[in-house]
């Protein structure tokens, strides 16, 4: 009987043995595993970030002939519509006074009197001008332009 005990406990033993061993490689592989997990993570974070995805990176810009970005033609998006628009100021009221609101009724601006309009294209400022009427139509003379130096600024 004392024979049987020891060959258990010896088989018990060689079980426990290779189940530690068996949990060893796989704690192993499973940190090799976190290793790539957390890298492939990072790269996606890398990629989808608010700041990567408003700001991505500046490339030297080149077509297949190798011509630079200075070489090529605008006349690609010269015919492009964009969205221009005027504003002659703004106003912020509770939705009590927006729903008070009828013909004849005054809201006030947080521009003042003479102040240039902000001249927007597909919302970004790029100028100021004042109002004039053309053959009896209102239009926009621009007194000042923002640079394109400036623009791109604004953008990053």
């Amino acid at each position: 009987m004392n024979d049987t005990t020891g060959t258990e406990n010896d088989d018990a033993a060689d079980d426990w043995g290779a189940a530690l061993n068996e949990q060893a490689e796989s704690e192993a592989t499973a940190d090799a595993g976190a290793d790539w997990g957390a890298a492939l993570d990072e790269q996606a974070d890398a990629e989808t970030s608010p700041d990567a995805l408003v700001h991505p990176p500046m490339q030297n810009l080149t077509d297949e002939g190798g011509a630079s970005l200075e070489d090529v033609s605008l006349d690609v998006i010269l015919d492009i519509p964009v969205k221009i628009s005027m504003e002659v100021g703004a106003s912020k009221i509770s939705i009590r006074n927006l729903l008070k609101l009828n013909q004849g009724s005054v809201v006030e601006l947080e521009r003042l009197a003479g102040e240039p309009l902000d001249v927007l294209v597909n919302g970004m400022l790029i100028a100021h001008g004042e109002v004039v009427v053309v053959n009896e139509k209102y239009g926009i003379r621009l007194t000042d332009v923002i640079s394109a130096a400036e623009r791109i600024d604004k953008l990053k």
